[in-house]
């Protein structure tokens, strides 16, 4: 499930994904993100992976084409994970955007937003 955060504002828009994403996640997911970007421009985003169990194929397909459609849209990127492998998928996201990516742990939440909303 995705979940949009209540602290978004501007163009810093934040998520919540927990359990195992599907294709309708995407379908909730994209449009708001492309409405912020036509409005703002260049969009930060938080991805807090909460309870994250991954993806089914289908959202796996969609989560890499919304990687492409949007490597050059996104000027940060705030991963805030739980687990080991959620900071290592912060390395692996690096080359697939044009997008600053940092990792920060669940404790952190704070300061990943202000990252995001820091010039």
């Amino acid at each position: 499930m995705i979940e949009k955060l209540q602290e978004s504002t501007g163009n810093v828009i934040g998520f919540t994904m927990s359990g195992k994403l599907h294709d309708e996640d995407y379908k909730l997911l994209e449009p708001m993100v492309d409405e912020l970007i036509e409005a703002e421009g260049k969009v930060r985003m938080l991805a807090h992976f909460h309870d994250f169990q991954g993806w089914d194929l289908h959202a796996a397909w969609d989560d890499t084409k919304f990687a492409t459609k949007h490597c050059s849209d996104l000027e940060r990127i705030a991963l805030v994970g739980e687990k080991k492998w959620q900071e290592w998928m912060a390395l692996v996201c690096k080359p697939f955007t044009l997008a600053k990516v940092r990792y920060f742990d669940a404790s952190e939440m704070d300061a990943a937003w202000s990252w995001l909303k820091t010039e």
